[in-house]
């Protein structure tokens, strides 16, 4: 599987990146997630939108990606938002993190790009018995006018089509938006399926914020540069200067408890 360096479009995924709905914390809660006093690790946590948030709950949360420069975005917010969260470089199948010490692992929007066997053998390690793993995922939907005349322009530029990013591209059942398989993964490695939901939201762009969006995504991420910057350009062209665009979003959520 191609592994993207979203580090390289760091400072857009810095600001586009941080349209989680504001529903997902309180949906957690009523489900019985509660982050007060936990210790948790938020992994793949990039510029650390889900790990400020977590951190908002009052918890022990820790940061943990690959990417040198979204973590240097990371810790930006911590100064200019009075935030202390510990961000460490480190993978999904090697954290750097302490054994049986944390009582919740998050992973958002990340899932996908994990070496899965390994990554759950590290969960295993530092997971507290009985712990939690909550994997998220959420993104645009197509259908509206500005989406579909996204996909139109990209799909010149991104070689085999727009494909789902990361392993998802090979599944071919989904469960809520996540493949298949996954489940099965999960139970033969000790995690059992606890909740499984979706949160409905809508997210407004303008057309500049629309752009830098795009330049985020894993289909121009991974593209040399100036092939995305030609891209974005045409884009750019190619879209309404001064409408609002109001795009539905969709949110899914897999809560896990580790067996003993």
């Amino acid at each position: 599987m191609e592994q993207i360096d979203f580090g390289q479009v760091a400072t857009s995924y810095a600001k586009a990146r941080e349209d989680i709905p504001v529903s997902l914390m309180d949906s957690l809660y009523v489900r019985g997630i509660f982050f007060d006093g936990r210790k948790v690790a938020d992994i793949g946590c990039g510029t650390g939108a889900l790990t400020r948030k977590i951190a908002m709950r009052k918890a022990d949360v820790t940061g943990v990606d690959p990417s040198k420069e979204l973590l240097q975005h990371a810790v930006a917010f911590n100064k200019s938002k009075s935030y202390t969260i510990p961000y460490l470089q480190g993978t999904s199948e090697n954290t750097g993190l302490d054994d049986s010490k944390f009582d919740i692992v998050t992973v958002m929007r990340a899932w996908h790009w994990f070496d899965r066997d390994a990554a759950m053998s590290e969960l295993k390690r530092i997971l507290k018995a009985k712990g939690k793993l909550i994997v998220i995922d959420s993104g645009f939907l197509s259908g509206t006018p500005v989406v579909e005349k996204t996909f139109e322009v990209l799909s010149r530029y991104v070689s085999g089509g727009l494909k789902p990013a990361g392993t998802k591209a090979e599944a071919s059942q989904r469960i809520n938006g996540f493949p298949a398989e996954w489940f099965e993964e999960w139970q033969t490695n000790g995690f059992e399926l606890r909740d499984l939901y979706k949160l409905n939201y809508n997210v407004a762009f303008t057309k500049e914020t629309w752009i830098e969006r795009m330049e985020s995504i894993s289909w121009l991420a991974g593209l040399e540069k100036d092939i995305r910057n030609k891209a974005l350009q045409d884009l750019t062209e190619s879209l309404s200067d001064n409408e609002t665009f109001v795009i539905p979003h969709e949110c899914n959520v897999c809560i896990l408890r580790l067996q003993e």
